[in-house]
């Protein structure tokens, strides 16, 4: 009791003098990922990795969030490392749900996930839940297998770039651009003047680049069904209902989750598995159908307001998204 008092006492005598500080941490650190097993048993394991909204290579901005969020690339990479070190690991079903994004995320883990298979050989299932359109799409010609449920949307496969025009706007508000540049094309696609004919075609030129790279990408993996061609001519960016892809040979089955998970035990001869999950500590993943997190509603915002640079025009990004 006396010690008591006297640390009451003393902890007073702080708070009165004034020199009290309390060091309490914004955020939480993102922590190594943890494995949780979500559905059945076995040794063998079955690892799900979900890959849902806009595919992006950026850095998310922390914000107000009381959790560091990790990239989805890094996400995606960290979670392929930490399967490919257990040998428990057999199968691998991608989880997708997107629209899309950036032709340089969508390729990026295209690459990974090609990697990860010649590293391994474990085979990859794909699953499109809801939209598996573009770089999704994209991303899931690099598994062995692409189910979609049948309510899904896919295809779309194609590339976009998009700019403001704002010219006319300036004029009404009365204000004006005055550039000084080391080359006449050295502001190509600015959207405070006409591109010219040059320059449209340079743009251009780069899109189809980018569009082959996406055909040769669906070709090498739909190569037992379909031909180079077949897929130029389901290629002009049209989406494609499950029943549809199926028809077209842009999907292997219409199924749903579970049916992925029943395949994957077929092929690797198990009657049973354990379905995996990677999450951080706090994160819940209750079912197959528990998502990663993604806060705040899903918009897939074209203008950028950068405070720094006072900037309300988005720079201009090569797409493979369907965003209608």
């Amino acid at each position: 009791m006396k010690k008591q008092s006297l640390f009451l006492a003393g902890l007073i005598a702080v708070l009165l003098s004034g020199c009290a500080f309390v060091n309490v941490p914004l955020y939480t650190p993102a922590q190594p990922l943890r494995e949780k097993v979500i559905e059945g048993e076995g040794r063998t394991k079955i690892l799900l990795i979900d890959i849902s909204g806009f595919i992006s290579e950026a850095e998310k901005s922390r914000g107000s969030m009381l959790a560091e969020e990790v990239p989805l690339l890094s996400r995606v990479k960290e979670e392929l490392q930490k399967a490919e070190q257990d040998k428990a690991v057999s199968g691998l079903i991608i989880k997708i749900n997107s629209p899309g994004g950036t032709v340089t995320a969508s390729d990026t883990l295209y690459h990974e996930l090609l990697a990860f298979k010649k590293r391994t050989g474990i085979r990859v299932t794909a699953c499109i839940m809801g939209l598996g359109t573009s770089g999704a799409y994209y991303i899931a010609s690099a598994t062995d297998e692409i189910i979609a449920v049948p309510t899904a949307v896919t295809g779309s496969i194609g590339v976009i770039a998009m700019r403001f025009d704002v010219r006319d706007l300036m004029t009404k508000i009365g204000v004006g651009t005055e550039t000084v540049k080391s080359g006449d094309k050295k502001d190509i696609w600015s959207p405070f003047r006409p591109s010219t004919p040059e320059e449209t075609k340079i743009m251009q030129h780069i899109i189809d680049q980018l569009f082959n790279r996406f055909i040769d990408a669906v070709a090498s993996g739909r190569k037992n069904v379909l031909s180079r061609e077949e897929v130029l001519k389901l290629a002009d960016g049209r989406i494609y209902t499950a029943d549809q892809a199926l028809g077209t040979k842009l999907i292997d089955r219409v199924g749903y989750l579970d049916d992925a998970v029943a395949t994957t035990k077929n092929f690797l001869k198990v009657s049973e598995a354990s379905v995996i999950v990677y999450h951080r500590p706090g994160a819940y993943r209750g079912t197959i159908y528990g998502g990663t997190p993604v806060p705040g509603p899903q918009v897939i915002n074209l203008i950028n307001i950068n405070g720094d640079s006072l900037s309300l025009l988005p720079e201009v990004k090569f797409l493979y998204l369907w965003q209608p």
